[in-house]
């Protein structure tokens, strides 16, 4: 078991869950997995690619394994963050006693997260083409061509990302507002985030 001194210093840090990712830190490491610190949180890696990180939120703390859907769930404790998450889940926590209370499952599916990475197994993810375009959007590609090629040229993941944004607005108003604020990013070839 070896410590990464950045994760050391990161949980050192942690207001409001540092018991916590102490905890699920040890839990983690009891596996032969490397530690590392990535996006802020403490990453577990095996072979370079990443099995499990420790992250906080307002309400909880979690281990989330970034292949997740390929795990049984036999406890029942794995959580897709939001609908859209196709590979990764969580088990979360808002207390040290639950932690300590499910050390044994939490080995266990950390050490099935290992066999997975191990294996080679790989998610199926959902293709660009499969997410909803919501008919807002669809009207206003038909109506300029010119938009529709710009938006095919974008990257699938800039896609995705705003499929995702338009149509996670529940009325039809907001929709029509989103997608006017973000055709000029869209003919500029920017991403949601590069805006």
């Amino acid at each position: 078991m070896k410590l990464n001194p950045q994760v050391t210093a990161v949980i050192a840090k942690e207001e409001k869950w540092s018991k916590e990712f102490a905890s699920l830190r040890k839990l983690v490491l009891s596996s032969p997995l490397t530690e590392k610190l990535k996006w802020g949180c403490p990453c577990y890696t095996h072979e370079g690619h990443n099995v499990v990180l420790i992250h906080g939120f307002k309400e909880y703390c979690a281990l989330l394994f970034t292949k997740g859907a390929l795990l049984e769930d036999p406890a029942g404790i794995l959580v897709q963050q939001t609908k859209n998450v196709q590979a990764a889940r969580q088990i979360r926590f808002t207390q040290l006693s639950e932690i300590k209370a499910q050390e044994k499952a939490v080995k266990d599916y950390v050490r099935r997260a290992l066999e997975a990475e191990k294996s080679g197994a790989k998610i199926e993810y959902k293709q660009t083409e499969d997410f909803e375009i919501v008919p807002e959007f669809q009207a206003r590609l038909r109506a300029t061509p010119s938009l529709k090629q710009a938006f095919e040229a974008l990257t699938p993941g800039r896609q995705r990302g705003y499929l995702l944004f338009f149509a996670s607005a529940k009325q039809s108003a907001t929709r029509e507002a989103r997608i006017e604020k973000y055709v000029r990013a869209i003919y500029n070839a920017k991403g949601l985030n590069d805006v």
